[in-house]
């Protein structure tokens, strides 16, 4: 495994580090704890350090099963929380500092840890990142020992880009993969400027990118692949990065043709995030431990040639940046 530093945290994270939206299952699926321990296991004994969970994930569920864990595991391994996404309706004055203070304490409790490494706001609504008294809030958190640093997570690079004026904050977590190109433009720069932790989320664009998808398949109506493509439950761009499913599909068969060689298109998808040094960390998630085994193979996956890194650059802006750029 490869570590790198998230930023002003000063943490020395695994590059490939774990997501836990669907850790207990698949989405849309009841938590399962012993699915969530035997991935978290295999992800520990595989030199991952570092994992990200929330406190809407299965309920609740997601913290429960990695704060057991983290408590029953020898080796040092720092745990991500997200507060906000509890809030119905998940409107920007909904967000309120002892609201947001009442998260984080039941984040403690759900995981029964005594301090959180990283607490993160959770997709919140932009004009949210313009209120001080927000961010004012994680620092009252980080004086009292509840928490060591403060993140965000966000949906676009505006909100990345305000966030980080604020001091306090450590890290962004922000989707970046083959489909969503504009954080390299100006965030990254700036990210760098300030030291800040970058992680990489949605890395696969909803699993699009592994290149086993097709036209005619189908998902589980409790699978926000199928009930959120127009965004009809929070942020369009969760899913499949906001980018038509056909055209996505298109899209693929193009990049898949740049690496004939490649028998797991996923592999080829995760090592062009790690190509540039602004990421901390990319965070893809596993519904079964093969799913884990298989994403940390990245690191057997070769340097690309020019000519492959011009091919990406010139797919994206054929096929997605039309769609996507301008709104994330």
């Amino acid at each position: 495994m490869n570590y790198r530093t998230l930023g002003k945290t000063g943490f020395e994270i695994s590059e490939i580090s774990l997501g836990t939206w669907q850790v207990g299952g698949k989405w849309g699926a009841p938590f399962c704890h012993e699915n969530a321990d035997q991935i978290l296991n295999l992800a520990a004994d595989s030199g991952i350090n570092f994992i990200d969970t929330a406190d809407v994930y299965g309920d609740g569920e997601s913290e429960k099963a990695v704060g057991k864990f983290v408590r029953s595991h020898g080796e040092r391994i720092y745990v991500a929380s997200k507060c906000g996404r509890r809030l119905n309706p998940h409107v920007g004055e909904a967000y309120q500092p002892r609201v947001l203070r009442k998260f984080v304490e039941d984040s403690l409790k759900n995981t029964g840890l005594e301090v959180i490494d990283l607490m993160q706001l959770h997709c919140a609504p932009t004009e949210v990142y313009y209120r001080p008294e927000i961010f004012e809030l994680f620092d009252r958190l980080i004086e009292e020992g509840k928490i060591l640093n403060f993140g965000v997570s966000v949906e676009k690079v505006e909100e990345a880009l305000k966030a980080i004026e604020y001091s306090n904050v450590s890290t962004v977590q922000i989707i970046f993969n083959m489909f969503r190109h504009r954080p390299i433009e100006l965030f990254f720069e700036q990210a760098q400027r300030k030291n800040i932790g970058v992680i990489a989320r949605v890395p696969l664009a909803s699993g699009i990118l592994t290149g086993k998808f097709h036209k005619d398949m189908s998902f589980s109506k409790g699978d926000h692949r199928f009930f959120n493509r127009e965004g009809q439950a929070f942020d369009k761009g969760e899913s499949f990065s906001g980018v038509d499913f056909e055209i996505g599909l298109e899209a693929v068969e193009k990049l898949k043709g740049l690496f004939p060689e490649s028998e797991n298109f996923a592999l080829v998808a995760l090592r062009w995030i790690l190509m540039f040094r602004e990421v901390s960390c990319v965070i893809p998630g596993a519904s079964r431990p093969e799913q884990l085994s298989s994403n940390l193979s990245v690191m057997n996956v070769p340097d690309f040639s020019d000519e492959q890194v011009m091919g990406i650059k010139q797919i994206y802006e054929h096929y997605i940046k039309p769609q996507v750029h301008h709104y994330w």
